[in-house]
C-alpha cells in the first residue's frame, strides 16, 4: 500500500520515559519533513476537530548502538529522510539548546539514542537490518 517505510530505532537500554520521549520527538521530525505523508485532520462525532496524524504506520524498533550506527550510516548514504536524537539532548531544556547539543556531536559518530528514517522500503529495510521490533 505504501512505497515508503517509516522506522524509528530507539536505544534499548534507556529508561522508559526516555524511550517514549525520544520516539515522540523523532516522530515529529518525520512528520515535519514529510508533509505529503500527513493524513487529513480528524473529526469526532460532535464535529470537534483533532490534529492530523501521519498517514502511514511507523514501526518502532529496540536497537543497540551498532544498529543505530548502521542506520545512521546507511540513511546518509541513501539520502533518506532522517531525524536523530543524541544523548546530550536529555540534559537540555529547549529547542535551541537541543540544536546546539546536536551540532556539537561528531558528524560521523554522534552519540545516538534514537534515529527515525523514512524512504523507499528497500532502503529503510537495509538501514534497520538487525534491529528488533520494540516489545
Amino acid at each position: 500500500m505504501f512505497d515508503t517505510k517509516v522506522a524509528i530505532l530507539v536505544l534499548d537500554d534507556l529508561a522508559t520515559w526516555q524511550k517514549l520521549n525520544v520516539t515522540a520527538f523523532l516522530a515529529t521530525g518525520v512528520a515535519t519533513m514529510a508533509p505529503e505523508a500527513m493524513g487529513e485532520p480528524y473529526e469526532d462525532a460532535a464535529g470537534r476537530r483533532f490534529a492530523s496524524l501521519l498517514g502511514q504506520p511507523m514501526l518502532i524498533f529496540a536497537a543497540g548502538e551498532s544498529e543505530l550506527k548502521r542506520a545512521h550510516r546507511i540513511s546518509g548514504e541513501k539520502g533518506l529522510l532522517t531525524a536523530a536524537y543524541v544523548r546530550a539532548m536529555f540534559s537540555t531544556g529547549h529547542d535551541a539548546a537541543n540544536r546546539e547539543a546536536f551540532r556539537a556531536e561528531p558528524a560521523d559518530a554522534p552519540d545516538l539514542v534514537g534515529i527515525a528514517i523514512r524512504g523507499p522500503k528497500k532502503d529503510v529495510d537495509k538501514a534497520i537490518k538487525g534491529a528488533k521490533l520494540h516489545p
